[in-house]
């Protein structure tokens, strides 16, 4: 029998320096309108690449102050030696991924599209001095039973070894015929609860200024109510940043979290873990994230 070729790898663009954030969402929300998501659609196969990245340490130590990490954590390396939270790395590659889905081969509408989850591999404790290679690509459309959604991965590669990588998957809403619903989730006992945090007004703004992530439903009031909001969300990232850093995470591990439900600025929610699970409550035991870190 004559083997089947192998598909052609997907192209590489490398890029000279990360892009600015701004005039991709900029471009992303001048081309929503125009979009019409459907399951079977086509989307960008390009990845993207960005070699020789170094992080930005004063950046870095704001980014951690904001989430709750202890800034320069030096677990896995001799003295001297910091070491990147472990959600880090999606700020990185964040600006790569808008760039592929403002563009207007991406099919799904950047306005209104939901980060629904995201799962992370660290495969050992990453180096905050180190130079890193940054990967980004589109892997998958799949249909979703409130309209399609699709699967962006993230890798860094430290001398040509994947160090770290993810997947995120961002829904766009949108009618749907003939789809299943999808089955009931398997009902949990509450975790216990552990801190009760207030939540500022300010924490999206804080935020959106160490991750570039400044979609204006985070940013203000006036804002998140045009996209349908009462008051401001946080960001989903932060939720997860926030709960890894009261957790911990080992150097070598896997993370998923699960979005629920958004959690209005200002608020107060319960963290809650037991063992590897973690999640973030609202009033009236609202779940807005569920989690789960194992080592590897």
């Amino acid at each position: 029998m004559t083997p089947t070729p192998a598909a052609p790898a997907a192209p590489a663009v490398v890029l000279p320096r990360s892009p600015a954030l701004a005039p991709l969402l900029a471009r992303g929300a001048l081309l929503s309108p125009f979009k019409r998501p459907r399951p079977g659609g086509s989307h960008p196969r390009t990845r993207l690449v960005l070699p020789g990245l170094r992080v930005d340490t004063a950046r870095l130590a704001a980014y951690e102050r904001v989430c709750g990490f202890p800034t320069g954590s030096p677990t896995g390396f001799p003295t001297g030696k910091d070491a990147l939270p472990v959600t880090y790395p999606h700020v990185l590659g964040f600006p790569l991924a808008m760039r592929l889905m403002s563009g207007p081969d991406f099919p799904l509408p950047l306005l209104g599209l939901v980060h629904t989850s995201i799962r992370i591999t660290r495969h050992r404790a990453t180096e905050a001095t180190g130079a890193y290679e940054l990967t980004v690509y589109v892997d998958a459309l799949a249909p979703h039973r409130r309209g399609t959604q699709a699967a962006v991965v993230t890798e860094l590669r430290d001398g040509g070894d994947v160090v770290w990588e993810s997947r995120s998957t961002y829904l766009a809403r949108h009618r749907t015929a003939g789809q299943p619903a999808r089955g009931g989730e398997e009902e949990r006992e509450p975790l216990p609860a552990v801190e009760e945090w207030r939540l500022a007004g300010d924490v999206g703004r804080r935020y959106g200024a160490v991750s570039g992530d400044r979609n204006p439903i985070h940013l203000h009031p006036l804002t998140a109510r045009l996209f349908g909001f009462p008051r401001a969300i946080a960001h989903g990232m932060w939720t997860v940043a926030r709960c890894l850093a009261a957790h911990g995470t080992p150097d070598a591990a896997e993370v998923r979290a699960d979005f629920r439900a958004p959690v209005l600025l200002p608020g107060t929610v319960t963290y809650a873990a037991r063992g590897g699970r973690f999640e973030l409550r609202g009033a009236g035991g609202r779940v807005h994230l569920t989690g789960e870190v194992r080592p590897v």
